[in-house]
């Protein structure tokens, strides 16, 4: 063993001797309370370490408490949004409901009002092509329907059977290109030909230049076609041109939203024209 081995050895026995007589000492000697120097130097440690310990834990705690209650607060919200959009779905539906007793309604006011025999009818179906505005509805043959049969709604004229079968029918909206009606505006009695464009506008031709018409006049059926029953609104005047004293172009806004169409009447009662026709080729 070396010298300086000997003397490190000597210098930590010398230190564990002195560090045994501070704790004899502090042992014995007693503190301005009367506790023992070791006794409460001690507890202080000890008790420095149990308040981090608690700190910890109770930081611990209330950060899993947290949590806990986060995920109560999503599952509750959760449910929340479910009930919210159930809530709404029931009110979707009672208003659908609302708005077709309304239609329903309106159907058999008009019904009362036309003094026509009518047959009603709901739309299943529409052409999948904006060149031939057409929809099917569910009453054909079997109901008494059969060509040419004018079709309406509450707000006016809708159109005509052109393919009925047993138990539907194609129907002919006015705003097809190939559609066209007799036509007279209710203010200045004009009579002419509304004509479909293929779009959500019509036509109105063939207006002697000595009538008056302006926008907004209403324009009706005038029943010389054969299949309009007289006097049931087409749409309103929209724009008027003129090239010197004759009309060069006429545009009605139809009164039917032919987008919105629901439930429709079939005209099973033939028009004036019609029967005037038949007793003449009889």
């Amino acid at each position: 063993m070396t010298l300086l081995q000997i003397r490190q050895r000597s210098g930590y026995l010398f230190l564990g001797v002195m560090l045994g007589h501070i704790l004899l000492i502090s042992a014995q000697v007693n503190s301005r309370s009367g506790v023992p120097v070791l006794e409460a130097v001690t507890f202080g440690i000890f008790s420095e370490i149990q308040r981090g310990v608690s700190t910890a834990v109770s930081g611990t705690l209330r950060v899993w408490n947290g949590y806990v209650g986060l995920r109560h607060l999503k599952v509750e919200n959760e449910e929340l949004k479910r009930r919210l959009a159930a809530a709404e779905m029931a009110a979707q539906e009672q208003r659908a409901q609302a708005d077709r007793a309304r239609g329903l309604q309106q159907l058999l006011d008009l019904r009362d009002r036309a003094n026509l025999q009518t047959a009603a009818a709901e739309i299943i179906g529409a052409a999948a092509t904006p060149d031939f505005r057409t929809v099917t509805i569910d009453k054909g043959t079997r109901d008494g329907l059969r060509p040419d049969m004018a079709v309406i709604a509450p707000a006016g004229v809708v159109g005509r059977i052109v393919v009925p079968s047993a138990r539907a029918a194609k129907v002919q909206l006015l705003i097809d290109r190939n559609a066209a009606a007799g036509a007279i505006v209710e203010r200045s009695r004009a009579q002419g030909v509304i004509v479909g464009g293929g779009d959500e506008r019509l036509r109105m031709e063939y207006v002697s230049e000595v009538f008056d018409v302006v926008v907004g006049d209403l324009v009706m059926t005038s029943g010389i076609d054969g299949i309009y029953p007289k006097g049931f609104a087409i749409g309103r005047v929209e724009t008027v041109e003129k090239s010197g004293s004759a009309y060069k172009r006429i545009t009605v806004k139809p009164a039917v939203d032919f987008s919105a169409l629901e439930n429709v009447l079939v005209v099973v009662t033939p028009t004036a024209a019609r029967e005037a026709s038949e007793g003449s080729s009889e």
